[in-house]
C-alpha cells in the first residue's frame, strides 16, 4: 500500500486525531478544543493512504531557526508496526522549515528506539527528553 504525507491542514481529520491523542499516555486531558488549538498553532503533518484516509499525524512547534519541538507523533491503529512512524519522522526532519533548525527536541516515554536511529539522543538525566542538537557552542 502506498502512502503520502501532507502539511495541508484542511485535509486533517481533527476528530480522528483527537480520538488518537486522547488514547495516549500524554494526551488524556485534552479536550477537542485543546486539540484543535494545538493544530492551529503548529506545522502539522498528516499521513494518508492513496485513498486519502488519514492514518497518521504529527506536529511541530518551531521558530524555523533555533528550536523545533516535535509532538503528537501518532500512527493510527491497524497501521502500526509497518515502519510508518519512522517514515513520518524522517519526512518531518527533511521538511524545509525543520531541516536546518539547530535543535529539534521531543519527549517520549516509550519510543526511544524509534528516535535514536534518526539522530536523537537522551537529554541529560531525563528519561523522556530527547534532542537532535546541531548547534555549535564555543
Amino acid at each position: 500500500m502506498e502512502y503520502y504525507i501532507s502539511t495541508d491542514k484542511d485535509k486533517l481529520d481533527i476528530p480522528k486525531i483527537h480520538q488518537q491523542v486522547k488514547s495516549t499516555y500524554w494526551g488524556g486531558y485534552r479536550t477537542l478544543e485543546l486539540t484543535t488549538t494545538t493544530i492551529e498553532s503548529c506545522l502539522c503533518f498528516g499521513l494518508y493512504t492513496q485513498e486519502d484516509e488519514q492514518i497518521g499525524f504529527a506536529r511541530v512547534l518551531t521558530d524555523k531557526v533555533v528550536f523545533a519541538y516535535l509532538m503528537d507523533v501518532l500512527i493510527f491503529e491497524h497501521f502500526k508496526g509497518k515502519g510508518l512512524g519512522k517514515t513520518l519522522v524522517k519526512h518531518i526532519l527533511e521538511h524545509p522549515d525543520i531541516k536546518n533548525v539547530f535543535t529539534v527536541a521531543l519527549k517520549t516515554k516509550d519510543a526511544h528506539g524509534l528516535y535514536a536511529p534518526l539522530g536523537f539522543s537522551k537529554v541529560g538525566n531525563s528519561d523522556m527528553w530527547m534532542a537532535m542538537d546541531k548547534a555549535k557552542y564555543d
